[in-house]
C-alpha cells in the first residue's frame, strides 16, 4: 500500500468526540469531510461526561441534543463538602443546565448520525508536510498511505501530531493523577440527582450519578511511584484510592469498594498552559486545530467536552460563511486557499479567548488541587473569585451561536 495516494477536501485526524462532532458540524453545513481514526473501532472507553448548558447549545445545534438528554441524567445541584467541616455549600443547577452523560453514549451517537464512510478506522497519522505547489497539507499514515488534504483539523488529542507540526508548545504534565471508575448499584443508589465535590487532605474526589443504578467517580490526588505500577492492575487502582480516602463517609469507600474493576483507570492530568493558547499558533495555512489538541485542560471544570463540541460547530459556521460546499472543488487552488485561510482565522479569532478564559479558570482550580500550601490556594482562589465575577458559573452558560 505504500506510495499510495489519496486527495480530500476536509480531513479530520482523531475520531473522538471532537473529531465526530467537528465532522457533524461540517455535514449539517453540506460539507464532506473523512476522519481518520487510529483506533480499529470507536474508542467508547471512558468514563462519563459533564455536559453544562452551553454543551447542550451546541449539541442541539449539531441536532442531537433531544436524543442525548433521553440517555442523560439532570443534575440539580453540586455539593462541595470538606471532609472535616460539617458545613457545606450547595449550589443550584439551572433548570436543563448540567447532564452526566456516558462518553460511549455519545461517541456512539455522534457517529451513528454521519454519513455511511464517514470515518476511515485503523488510521494512524504518523506525520503531515506542505505541499510545496498547493499549499494545501500532506498526511502521512503508519502505512504508507499519503493523503493530500484542501483542509485539515486535528483533533487527535494532547499530543497531537498536527499540533506539533503548528509549532504549539506541548502540554504540560500535572502533579495531579486521576482514577476514574463507575459503581452499579443493583438495587439503585440513594445520591439523587446530586454532583458531589468532596475535598479532603491532598485528594479531590467527585461523584455523579450517570441513572438510578449507575454513578461515575473521579479521585485527584498527587502522583507518586505506586501509581505508575496501578496503571496496568485495575484492582490496585481500586486499592489505593481506597487508602487515599481513609476517614470519608462510608457510602464513599462502598463506592470505591464495589466498583468495577474493568472500567477503572488511572492517569496523569494534562494541560494545556493558558498563556500558550493566548499567544500560539492555531493555524497555519489551511490546517488549524480542535478540541484536546488545542485546549486540552485540567478536568476540574468538566468543560473538556463542551468546549470541543463549541469548536465544531463554530470552526463550520466559519467555514460555511465564507465557502459554499461545491466551492472547495470548483475554487482554483489559489482562490480555495484565500476562502478557507480567511474562515480559519475567524475561527481561531472567535475561539482564543473563550477558550484561554476556560482553560484559565481549570488552571487556577488544579493549581489549588496540587498545592499543599494554604497561601498558594488562598492566592489561587482570590484570582479565581477576581475572574469570575458575581457568576462563578458563567463560563457554563456560554452560547457559541447558530451553526
Amino acid at each position: 500500500m505504500k506510495g499510495e495516494g489519496e486527495t480530500h477536501d476536509i480531513v479530520i485526524i482523531g475520531g473522538g468526540i471532537c473529531g465526530l462532532a467537528t465532522a457533524l458540524a461540517l455535514h449539517r453545513k453540506g460539507f464532506k469531510s473523512l476522519v481518520l481514526e487510529r483506533s480499529d473501532e470507536l474508542r467508547t472507553t471512558g468514563g462519563a461526561i459533564s455536559i453544562f448548558m452551553n454543551g447542550w447549545y451546541a449539541l442541539d445545534q449539531l441536532g442531537v441534543g433531544e436524543e442525548l438528554r433521553s440517555k442523560a441524567i439532570l443534575i440539580k445541584e453540586i455539593r462541595d463538602a470538606w471532609l472535616f467541616k460539617e458545613e457545606a455549600k450547595v449550589t443550584p443547577c439551572s433548570k436543563e443546565g448540567l447532564h452526566c452523560l456516558k462518553r460511549s453514549d455519545l461517541v456512539e451517537t455522534l457517529a451513528a448520525t454521519l454519513p455511511a464512510e464517514s470515518i476511515r478506522f485503523s488510521c494512524r497519522v504518523v506525520a503531515m508536510e506542505v505541499d510545496p505547489i498547493t499549499s494545501f497539507p500532506i498526511i502521512h499514515a503508519s502505512d504508507g498511505l499519503i493523503i493530500k488534504a484542501k483542509i485539515l483539523v486535528g483533533c487527535d488529542g494532547s499530543n497531537s501530531v498536527v499540533a506539533k507540526k503548528l509549532g504549539l508548545k506541548s502540554p504540560k504534565i500535572s502533579p495531579i493523577c486521576e482514577a476514574r471508575g463507575f459503581t452499579n448499584y443493583p438495587n439503585g443508589h440513594s445520591f439523587g440527582d446530586q454532583f458531589l465535590h468532596l475535598w479532603g487532605n491532598n485528594f479531590l474526589l467527585g461523584r455523579v450519578p450517570v441513572n438510578d443504578k449507575l454513578v461515575f467517580w473521579f479521585v485527584d490526588h498527587k502522583f507518586n511511584q505506586r501509581d505508575i505500577e496501578a496503571r496496568e492492575d485495575p484492582k490496585l487502582i481500586r486499592e489505593l484510592t481506597s487508602e487515599r480516602l481513609q476517614g470519608s463517609p462510608k457510602d464513599v469507600i462502598d463506592m470505591i469498594t464495589n466498583c468495577e474493576t474493568d472500567t477503572l483507570t488511572l492517569t496523569r492530568i494534562r494541560y494545556r498552559a493558558p498563556w500558550h493558547i493566548l499567544f500560539g499558533k492555531m493555524q497555519k495555512g489551511t490546517t488549524t486545530l480542535a478540541g484536546d489538541s488545542l485546549h486540552v485542560m485540567d478536568p476540574s471544570i468538566g468543560q473538556g467536552g463542551s468546549a470541543a463540541i463549541e469548536d465544531a460547530v463554530v470552526l463550520a459556521r466559519c467555514l460555511g460563511r465564507e465557502l459554499q460546499p461545491h466551492q472547495i472543488a470548483a475554487c482554483g487552488c489559489r482562490e480555495l486557499k484565500r476562502k478557507a485561510e480567511a474562515a480559519i482565522n475567524k475561527y481561531v479569532r472567535e475561539r482564543r479567548v473563550r477558550i484561554m478564559s476556560l482553560s484559565m479558570r481549570a488552571f487556577l482550580i488544579g493549581s489549588m488541587s496540587a498545592t499543599s500550601s494554604w497561601v498558594k490556594r488562598m492566592v489561587f482562589g482570590v484570582l479565581l473569585v477576581l475572574m469570575s465575577g458575581k457568576n462563578s458559573h458563567g463560563h457554563a452558560h456560554f452560547d457559541c451561536g447558530h451553526l
